[in-house]
């Protein structure tokens, strides 16, 4: 499973919130690549983006943080927030994104995804966030009456390249993954599945590992900015 640390970016700084509550913003470090740097050191082999403002605005925000993490950080990254459509997806490729993440678009415009998906083989992943099991889109704010795995059926034949599921309410509450969740979406599917969203310990990575489930990785932010997880160990419990 890859493991893949979390940056994400508000303002220009790298943050983490709560429930995905932008008021809840704590601010880990304010030299984003200067985080990515870190992370690739300790031996991360990807990384994981989200441009929380331009999530909200629809489009992207905190692109110069984004560039100077590609300038520095040389190893595969994937970007999400605001991207919303092909000339914006076009143009993160072309600066060096492995991977866009499309999550508004994917409820509102699959057609979009599937052009994406086709132009760009590999590097288009469809991120669904929900609560309570129903998607939730611009920055978590609408929720929809979208069921999570109706949504990423619907994608089966499109070539994404991975679905990266977060559940919102664990998402940097320090609880635990939603794991039976998480497993029965990947057991449903052939797209690989990331799971994204309360992951607080070892425990918690070794329980998605061994879940049954054949999913591709884990994202994880809080607790390795708190501590709790200490990155080294992550990958080695993940590979061992």
């Amino acid at each position: 499973m890859i493991f893949y640390p979390a940056i994400d970016l508000k303002d220009g700084n790298a943050v983490r919130l709560v429930h995905g509550d932008m008021k809840k913003a704590t601010i880990f470090n304010e030299d984003p690549a200067a985080q990515a740097v870190e992370f690739v050191n300790a031996g991360c082999a990807w990384l994981h983006l989200v441009d929380l403002n331009g999530a909200l605005a629809g489009e992207p925000i905190n692109a110069a943080p984004v560039e100077a993490i590609l300038r520095q950080a040389k190893v595969p990254a994937q970007l999400g927030g605001g991207i919303r459509d092909m000339a914006t997806i076009e143009r993160w490729i072309n600066k060096g994104i492995s991977r866009v993440i499309l999550g508004t678009v994917a409820v509102e415009n699959p057609k979009l995804v599937r052009e994406a998906a086709r132009a760009f083989p590999e590097k288009v992943a469809v991120g669904i966030d929900a609560r309570n099991g129903k998607v939730a889109t611009k920055g978590w704010i609408e929720e929809t009456d979208v069921s999570v795995t109706d949504l990423a059926k619907s994608y089966e034949d499109a070539g994404v390249a991975a679905i990266i599921y977060t559940d919102i309410n664990r998402d940097g509450a320090m609880q635990g993954p939603n794991i039976s969740a998480t497993a029965k979406l990947a057991d449903a599917l052939t797209i690989p599945v990331i799971a994204s969203g309360g992951v607080a310990s070892l425990q918690d990575l070794l329980a998605l590992k061994n879940c049954g489930a054949p999913l591709n990785g884990v994202i994880s932010g809080r607790a390795i900015y708190d501590g709790a997880i200490n990155i080294k160990e992550a990958l080695t419990t993940l590979n061992d």
